[in-house]
């Protein structure tokens, strides 16, 4: 009977992680389908829209935030500089997002399973605030005085009319996904690891911010409250226990013998069971 039941024990560890593989896939799919269909339920609502976007600029002036438009005249310096920040909002977002969670999947599932829930927590609250504040970005405001940098150089995932659009919500602009699933990732790529360089990942969120600002797409607004929406999740959900984040398989585990040489010299292994040798002057003595 062993030779039925053997062969089949080392298959379950793979059949096991297939299960879990997509049983993940199937939530983070199901989790954005959700997530895309609510955002939707708000596209028709365009004058509310419209009078919170005016609410959100008179209130940034009120705070003497600085003017979107000061971001945006850098941008215009070039071209190229332009079309890139455009290829940045448009081709980052969503590959940047899916490669870190693949590879904290793979090397840090600990850390995989609170960034996943910390992202989840984040995206249903920008929904529930997407459904109860609809909000035009600045470039569709007039008072606003932007360029939609997109729809002049390039490229662009929105249609130019919002009504038009059956694919995206152009109401949907704060918080600002973009920046909070970008400033997520740079946190979770600091925890997971323990390179000195693992702050640089900062910078990811500090381009995404103001690619978003640059390219009239938010308000400085949308990313503070992704900033505080991510700061609610992150103190609710666990973070993972982790010694050492970044464990290196080639470094031992610190100071000691060496498994391969042996005890430094002048050190005795004490052997369970036996009493420890005493030094030689003991010994000495004892004969005294």
């Amino acid at each position: 009977m062993s030779s039925h039941t053997t062969p089949a024990e080392p298959a379950a560890g793979p059949r096991a992680a297939r299960r879990r593989l997509i049983r993940e896939l199937l939530l983070v799919v199901g989790f954005f389908a959700v997530y895309k269909a609510g955002r939707l339920l708000s596209t028709d609502r365009t004058d509310e829209a419209f009078r919170n976007a005016a609410r959100t600029w008179d209130a940034e002036r009120f705070l003497h935030l600085p003017g979107e438009g000061a971001v945006q005249r850098l941008l215009l310096h070039g071209d190229a500089l332009v079309t890139t920040a455009n290829t940045y909002y448009a081709g980052v977002h969503f590959p940047a997002t899916a490669l870190f969670l693949i590879w904290l999947y793979i090397r840090r599932p600990a850390h995989y399973l609170w960034t996943r829930r910390v992202l989840a927590g984040l995206t249903g609250a920008a929904l529930a605030l997407h459904l109860a504040f609809p909000l035009a970005p600045p470039r569709l405001l007039d008072a606003a005085r932007l360029i939609d940098t997109a729809q002049v150089y390039g490229p662009t995932v929105y249609k130019a009319a919002p009504a038009e659009d059956t694919l995206a919500n152009q109401f949907a602009a704060m918080p600002s996904l973009h920046f909070g699933w970008a400033l997520m990732l740079a946190l979770g790529m600091i925890a997971a690891t323990s390179s000195r360089w693992r702050f640089l990942w900062l910078l990811h969120p500090l381009l995404t911010l103001l690619v978003i600002v640059g390219t009239a797409n938010h308000y400085w607004l949308d990313a503070v409250v992704a900033a505080v929406l991510l700061g609610a999740a992150l103190l609710l959900v666990p973070k993972p226990r982790t010694s050492d984040p970044d464990p290196d398989p080639d470094r031992g585990a610190g100071p000691g013998p060496d498994a391969r040489t042996g005890p430094e010299p002048g050190h005795d292994i004490p052997v369970r069971g036996l009493p420890r040798p005493r030094s030689a002057d003991a010994a000495v003595g004892a004969r005294q």
